[in-house]
């Protein structure tokens, strides 16, 4: 029998005190009536003696702290998961939120998952086709990898969330593909366009939606990932799935945490985080990955927007330690109409030489990847040396190099947020760049690739 206490004596902000408790445990699901009736749900912060700070998921905004009656459930925050989530929209909570029936649950999750064991891990070498060049040709993305986005206010990051949701998916497999998209305090015009751009392009079908405004409870954003990722994990390692996990947006997960931290009086760390920030966003990242023996697998790309633009900002400074890499955007890029405006010098895929190559995507790949970043790099400073000298004080081959990287912007990058570029396309394009340069400055690429590859002149 579960005991029921009246014994609220403090709420701050999304916490509240209940004394005189016994048998609770940390992370134990609450159920908390008011006196008018209304339930609400919250989760054991804090354990101290016979002493516990519980967080209210749904604000506490209305409690009485005489008529409240507080009850521990003696289990944590689960998730009732099937097969049928596919193709629906939830809120941030893992409630229906589509006007659809009730999923009947096949089962019920822990949403904070367990602890993988190093040793059971496989290392990441799939080749995922996401069908933006900037990606695919040149910061590939694996199987099992986790690569964020860092972008800022204002850039199309929702948009390239959409279009890799939408066009991303694994060559050579028969395995089923399926998207969990977690929306992390979003606006409800950015909520709305995410549903309909999914299912406008059909994308719904294979995916997982769910979906915290901005109007929710802050307190709902630490729990709207960890739901996703249970969600995912169902799917990849009991249903056999590749399973992309896309969240946006980090940064408003982080800054809930932040709150939670002020209001509990923890000693902030940097910039008002709490000291545990890198701690926790690892739960969240460590969750991607291959298990041996599990057909399925979790690929993760979390997006979040850099305060001031500034990458040594503590939430994408910790972001860079955690994942494997990192694609960014450019806000010069896109003041230029370059879209996705992804820099592709800065970004960066640790694992990219594990999924690419003969068998994988072509044999090319990497002597034309890695020459159009040398193409590129010379390029700019080409670039800038004119506006500083003039282009008359540019040699034929620096020129040339400048014009390479014009045309790579803007027909390389640019693509637009509707096209779906296959790696053959993809790779054609670059060798039709790399056509406009000499050959001696062709030093990457081995000779038989230039005999194959290179387009031949029109007769």
């Amino acid at each position: 029998m579960l005991k029921e206490y009246k014994t609220v004596t403090e709420v701050v902000g999304p916490l509240m005190v209940v004394e005189g408790v016994e048998g609770v445990k940390f992370d134990e699901l609450v159920e908390i009536k008011l006196h008018t009736g209304e339930m609400r749900r919250g989760k054991v912060l804090e354990v101290n003696g016979s002493r516990a700070m519980v967080q209210i998921f749904e604000g506490s905004t209305g409690i009485n702290l005489k008529e409240t009656k507080v009850k521990f459930l003696g289990r944590p925050l689960e998730l009732g998961v099937s097969e049928d989530m596919l193709g629906r929209v939830f809120d941030g909570m893992g409630r229906p939120n589509d006007d659809g029936p009730n999923i009947i649950p096949e089962k019920r999750v822990d949403i904070n998952g367990e602890a993988i064991n190093p040793m059971a891990r496989d290392y990441p070498s799939e080749f995922i086709q996401t069908g933006i060049s900037a990606i695919d040709g040149l910061n590939t993305l694996v199987r099992g990898q986790k690569l964020p986005v860092f972008s800022a206010s204002g850039l199309p990051h929702a948009q390239l969330a959409a279009q890799i949701a939408r066009q991303a998916k694994v060559l050579n497999s028969d395995s089923k593909f399926a998207v969990v998209f977690a929306a992390i305090g979003i606006t409800f015009e950015e909520a709305q366009f995410f549903v309909d751009e999914f299912k406008a392009t059909g994308a719904i079908d294979r995916s997982v939606l769910f979906m915290n405004l901005a109007s929710d409870p802050a307190i709902e954003r630490i729990a709207t990932p960890r739901m996703a990722l249970t969600a995912a994990e169902y799917l990849a390692y009991e249903k056999g799935m590749h399973v992309l996990v896309i969240m946006t947006d980090i940064t408003n997960y982080a800054e809930a945490l932040r709150e939670i931290s002020a209001a509990r009086k923890e000693v902030p760390g940097r910039r008002g985080y709490p000291g545990y920030l890198y701690t926790d966003l690892s739960t969240l990242y460590e969750r991607a990955g291959r298990l041996r023996g599990k057909e399925g697998s979790i690929t993760q790309i979390p997006i979040l927007t850099m305060p001031e633009d500034d990458k040594t900002h503590p939430i994408p400074d910790l972001t860079g330690y955690i994942t494997e890499g990192q694609i960014i955007l450019s806000r010069e890029l896109y003041k230029k109409g370059v879209t996705p405006p992804i820099d592709v010098l800065p970004s960066l895929s640790r694992l990219k030489d594990k999924g690419i190559g003969k068998g994988k995507t072509r044999e090319d790949h990497a002597d034309t990847m890695n020459q159009l970043f040398a193409a590129y790099s010379q390029g700019k400073q080409a670039k800038e040396l004119s506006a500083i000298l003039g282009e008359s004080a540019l040699s034929d081959t620096d020129k040339k190099l400048a014009k390479f990287a014009e045309a790579f912007e803007s027909e390389y990058v640019s693509q637009g947020f509707e096209t779906n570029r296959t790696i053959e396309e993809t790779l054609n394009l670059g060798w039709k760049l790399l056509k406009m340069l000499p050959r001696t400055e062709l030093k990457r690429i081995r000779d038989e690739y230039l005999e194959k590859y290179m387009p031949r002149e029109e007769e």
